[in-house]
């Protein structure tokens, strides 16, 4: 994927993130804050049986943080509990330079080169690695 639209669904994804604001009923809360910048949001979750069937965000950061969380917002939804870590397990993956299958992650290939940016790794990690260990909890 070339950079030009790289930076293109980064931009959409923080200028209009999906599954952006809070519902509230019936869901169960997730914090994911980063501390050394101002990367805050909290997620909304609705599991029913073994499937994940809504998930919003709310909060603020940077574009990396915000546009991969809408990302995830909507590789997610939808799946069950197994496929959804198993999703997050190789966005995961990627972002540390590991193997991973490309075939999962659809739009969060865009963040493929975050490991050339070491400071951005937490930004591009933070809710997922928050929402992985909420369902490692499921």
């Amino acid at each position: 994927m070339n950079s030009d639209l790289r930076r293109e669904i980064i931009l959409e994804h923080n200028q209009h993130p999906k599954h952006f604001g809070l519902v509230g009923n019936d869901f169960e809360k997730i914090k994911a804050n980063n501390t050394s910048c101002i990367d805050q949001f909290d997620l909304e979750i609705k599991i029913v049986g073994d499937k994940l069937i809504d998930l919003h965000f709310a909060g603020e950061g940077c574009a990396i943080s915000k546009s991969t969380t809408s990302i995830m917002c909507d590789l997610v939804i939808g799946k069950s509990i197994d496929e959804a870590k198993k999703i997050i397990n190789n966005y995961l993956a990627m972002i540390s330079e590991r193997p991973y299958d490309k075939e999962l992650l659809d739009e969060a290939i865009v963040f493929s080169e975050v490991y050339k940016q070491p400071n951005r790794i937490t930004c591009a990690t933070l809710t997922w690695s928050a929402l992985s260990e909420y369902l490692e909890t499921k």
